[in-house]
């Protein structure tokens, strides 16, 4: 009896999936949770950087980037209308967002801060709103497989601490 040679199928690779121009926040943030390697994970957000979703990696990562809104859900009525016709994008809120953190804009009273926050929500596309409710009670993994050492080894530029 003569042994029989053992063949093997070739691994069929992924084609690699390429996100629109300008993509929104969650759109990377899923992208990046897809991936199975910590490698790629970092690949990924090393090709959609931008100023938004550092900004919100900061604000979920960095100890010192303390949020001055109140822990939990909140209450806001989702953005329903479809994709593309009224939304508005973290792309082009993030600049806003240090209002809602310590040493940002401490002049605000508690209730015009929550109100714009919640106007925030309100404006963005669903899943960017739930990221920046993630993002406030520092969240963020407990939906995206993402952690601190993988957005250190993306971004080496971010300097940590000293934000409050």
């Amino acid at each position: 009896m003569t042994p029989t040679k053992k063949t093997t199928t070739p691994r069929r690779k992924t084609p690699a999936v390429k996100l629109p121009p300008n993509p929104f926040v969650h759109e990377v943030l899923e992208l990046v949770d897809q991936q199975r390697s910590k490698a790629k994970k970092i690949d990924i957000l090393r090709e959609y950087a931008d100023d938004a979703l550092k900004s919100i990696l900061i604000w979920n990562f960095d100890p010192t980037a303390i949020s001055v809104l109140p822990e939990g859900h909140v209450p806001y009525k989702e953005n329903e209308v479809p994709v593309g016709t009224d939304h508005t994008s973290l792309r082009r809120e993030w600049k806003n967002l240090y209002h809602f953190v310590k040493g940002g804009n401490d002049r605000l009273s508690a209730i015009r801060r929550e109100t714009m926050f919640i106007q925030l929500l309100e404006g963005l596309h669903p899943k960017e709103a739930k990221i920046i409710c993630l993002v406030k009670d520092k969240n963020l993994e407990s939906e995206y497989k993402i952690t601190y050492d993988m957005v250190v080894q993306a971004y080496p530029d971010i300097h940590w601490g000293g934000r409050s």
